[in-house]
């Protein structure tokens, strides 16, 4: 009860709605490479991991670029309830639409799912800083979502738990189906608080002077369209692939769109936009590299680590559907090189042979079970759930050490903390280089505290970023495009998504794979360097805030 009176009370129904959202999104992102790149047999797809990187960095980066529509939309004609209701059910469609096994369902479900997020995501944001708006919980406003943040990593942490069980027991498509039902009881969750936000759902007629603005908006997305028919039919790609072309191609009038905002707006709303727009292009690097959880990591995980339980464990939790099974039957398999990656032929087919299971390729000989033996294995997607538990762990940490600064009067700005998030996340990249060097660069499976390490390390960056992102908005946003703002830091989110796709891409391109952590990390402190030399003009708007 104490809680609830130091608190906005739909605070926590926001809370529970994105828990269960992120319960169906990090189930589903949790196995998506891991669907595409699985064998045919068990009902994956089979493609190799360029081809999957390339459709996860795709869809991730979409699923965040339509949040600047749906923000608008919001703002001028839906409301917020009505968006974040709609987004939601469109999302849980999609999510179930995935256990269908045709290549039309994939697709359509794919474009569904970006929709639906392009509805939700900055709306309920949106509700949250309108929550702490009032004097009474303005000063709290950092502190809000961070509990926010806390409470949503709560659906991640278990989701891949879920997944694993469903995943192991009944296949991929009821693994899907989990992560919509996970998507509709959050929408009942919304329903049921929507009481405690309806005061703050205020939803501006468009006036006069907001014709040329929407009509600006939908130019925006015809442009976009031409402009991404026309990069997927470049010639020789420039970006690696003809979905990147695209992505990148529709972006550029979108940019466009968000400049002119600057260009247009008063003098007095120039300098917070200004501030925004500044930090929103320095976290596209922290974004390129944090989303690799999905694809190198994953990849690192499924093939890298070592998964291999004691057999009494593995027994007890297989009873569960909580672990794997791996049998060493000489079979015919894709041939591999050193770092796993296909050998094709002269024709560039895949070259197959008579051999154990890819995961046996590094494992410790004293490990490798007779001809038909087999082990026991902890599912790869578990390892998705270190972020989140480390999220849910830590987050009090921080908020109290924060609120130890706060009350000597040493609490970082929040661009501050952003900076030093981006600093930290840069020194998880050390973690896996560390890691590459120590198993002879894949000679030998490494140990799964070397992911979980990594994890812990950019668990705090992230906190120290992430959730300071969304009250940098809710701060400094003109409060008729506060939603669209917010879409402009999912648009950040957007092109980072997608840079990750392209960086992953290339994860089979490096044959010593320190190399690409080192690229990773290169990244983060060119973007820390460019935060550091820029935090002093960001702390004077601030300070005005």
């Amino acid at each position: 009860m104490a809680l609830a009176r130091k608190y906005p009370q739909g605070l926590f129904f926001l809370v529970f709605t994105e828990f269960w959202e992120r319960f169906g999104y990090y189930l589903m992102i949790g196995i998506f490479v891991l669907y595409m790149t699985g064998d045919t047999a068990t009902g994956g797809f089979g493609w190799d991991n360029g081809q999957a990187a390339d459709v996860y960095g795709t869809f991730i980066a979409a699923a965040y670029l339509t949040p600047f529509m749906g923000g608008l939309l919001a703002d001028l004609k839906l409301g917020y309830r009505f968006s974040v209701t709609l987004g939601g059910v469109l999302m849980g469609i999609g999510y179930c639409m995935l256990a269908i096994p045709q290549m039309w369902a994939f697709y359509t479900a794919l474009v569904i799912m970006v929709v639906g997020n392009g509805f939700f995501k900055p709306n309920i944001s949106t509700l949250l800083g309108n929550l702490y708006n009032s004097p009474e919980f303005k000063d709290k406003k950092d502190v809000g979502y961070n509990i926010f943040y806390m409470g949503i990593n709560l659906g991640a942490f278990i989701c891949t738990f879920v997944a694993a069980i469903m995943r192991n027991k009944f296949g991929w498509g009821a693994a899907f189906i989990s992560a919509g039902m996970g998507m509709f009881i959050g929408v009942i969750t919304f329903l049921i608080g929507s009481k405690h936000y309806a005061h703050v759902d205020v939803r501006r007629e468009p006036s006069p002077e907001d014709k040329p603005f929407i009509m600006q908006f939908v130019k925006v997305l015809l442009v976009g369209c031409g402009f991404a028919i026309a990069g997927w039919f470049i010639p020789d790609s420039i970006f690696g692939s003809n979905s990147t072309d695209a992505f990148f191609s529709f972006c550029i009038p979108v940019i466009y769109f968000f400049a002119s905002i600057y260009m247009k707006a008063s003098a007095e709303e120039k300098k917070p936009l200004g501030t925004m727009f500044t930090i929103f292009l320095i976290v596209i690097l922290f974004w390129a590299i944090f989303k690799q959880n999905g694809t190198a990591l994953t990849t690192y995980a499924n093939y890298y680590t070592d998964r291999q339980m004691p057999e009494t464990v593995g027994k007890t939790l297989s009873g569960i559907s909580l672990s794997d099974t791996m049998r060493a039957r000489n079979k015919e398999v894709f041939q591999l090189d050193e770092q796993f990656r296909k050998i094709n032929d002269a024709q560039g087919k895949p070259v197959k042979c008579i051999d154990y299971p890819a995961y046996f390729k590094n494992i410790d000989p004293s490990k490798l079970p007779p001809p038909d033996g087999l082990i026991y294995t902890a599912n790869t997607e578990l390892f998705q759930s270190i972020n989140p538990f480390f999220v849910v762990a830590l987050t009090p940490l921080v908020i109290a050490f924060f609120a130890f600064l706060r009350r000597r009067k040493l609490e970082p700005t929040t661009a501050s903390k952003i900076m030093f998030g981006l600093l930290i996340s840069a020194l998880s990249t050390l973690v896996m280089v560390a890691a590459v060097h120590y198993t002879g660069n894949g000679i030998h499976k490494a140990s799964a505290w070397w992911l979980i390490g990594c994890y812990g390390v950019v668990t705090i960056g992230e906190l120290c970023l992430s959730p300071m992102g969304l009250s940098m908005v809710s701060k400094l946003s003109p409060t008729r495009l506060t939603a669209l703002m917010m879409g402009g830091w999912s648009l950040a989110t957007s092109i980072g998504n997608k840079l990750s796709g392209v960086l992953a891409k290339n994860w089979d391109k490096f044959d010593n794979k320190a190399n690409y952590f080192w690229l990773n990390f290169a990244l983060l402190l060119l973007a820390f360097l460019i935060m550091l030399l820029l935090l002093k003009r960001l702390n004077r708007v601030f300070s005005t805030k």
